[in-house]
């Protein structure tokens, strides 16, 4: 057997989503954010989304918070945890936000002008095969994460387990657990994002087989606290052409 809940968290709102909006919305070719991926913290709409999200898992009933809490290392992603009041059981590297290699901190403006052969091959083979030079695929994330349940479920037998990490690992728990194919995938990844602080929650009553997905990219816990909700969107054309 193995784990029964996952209660999947989205990072709160953080300095580079910020950066990155800003530049995409000022047609700039590099996102000016001044530091490494994993060193971005929040922002303050961001803590204030972390703080929402303690005050609602203080007040749910105790048989359905979460029993351990899985963390990504990076660092909006511990504060997140931290400021939500979630102690991580573990903080482990697999739960990385995707890594993008020569393209990091370039908008798809900057990809196009300075590496324009990368951006005819993001756009012919999709969003889920394509791997920049030094970088993931979504493929690549899918099978790290593979590797990291098979461990969870090893720890966590019968029990609820927050994972606080990024809109991409997410929607690729998603498409492991879940047992969904690339088209189911990318269709979800083309409709809707992942919005900051927002929790889908992941059930399977016998610790078994493949999950069922009971809550997908809820935020009602924010909106009634208070806190801003915040939707910064990757890049709409995920689908190969």
């Amino acid at each position: 057997m193995g784990a029964t809940e996952l209660i999947l968290i989205r990072h709160g709102e953080s300095a580079g989503n910020v950066a990155a909006t800003r530049a995409q919305q000022n047609g700039a070719e590099v996102i000016d954010v001044g530091l490494r991926d994993p060193d971005v913290p929040l922002s303050d709409a961001g803590a204030q989304q972390a703080q929402a999200l303690g005050q609602w898992l203080a007040g749910l009933p105790e048989a359905e918070r979460p029993d351990s809490v899985w963390c990504s290392p990076y660092l909006r992603a511990r504060q997140t945890a931290e400021l939500a009041g979630l102690a991580p059981n573990r903080v482990d590297e697999r739960l990385r936000d995707r890594e993008l290699g020569i393209l990091d901190l370039l908008t798809a403006r900057g990809v196009a002008a300075r590496y324009p052969a990368e951006a005819e091959r993001k756009q012919w083979l999709g969003k889920f095969a394509y791997r920049p030079p030094g970088g993931e695929s979504w493929a690549d994330v899918a099978l790290r994460l593979r590797s990291l349940l098979r461990d969870l479920d090893d720890s966590e037998d019968g029990r609820r387990v927050a994972v606080v990490c990024h809109d991409a690992v997410i929607l690729l728990l998603r498409y492991v657990c879940e047992g969904l194919s690339e088209a189911d995938l990318l269709e979800i990844a083309a409709t809707s994002s992942v919005r900051n602080g927002s929790v889908t929650r992941l059930v399977r009553p016998t610790g078994t087989g493949f999950w069922q997905v009971a809550e997908f990219n809820v935020v009602d816990h924010l909106s009634g606290a208070g806190a801003p909700v915040t939707e910064h969107a990757g890049e709409g054309n995920v689908h190969p052409r």
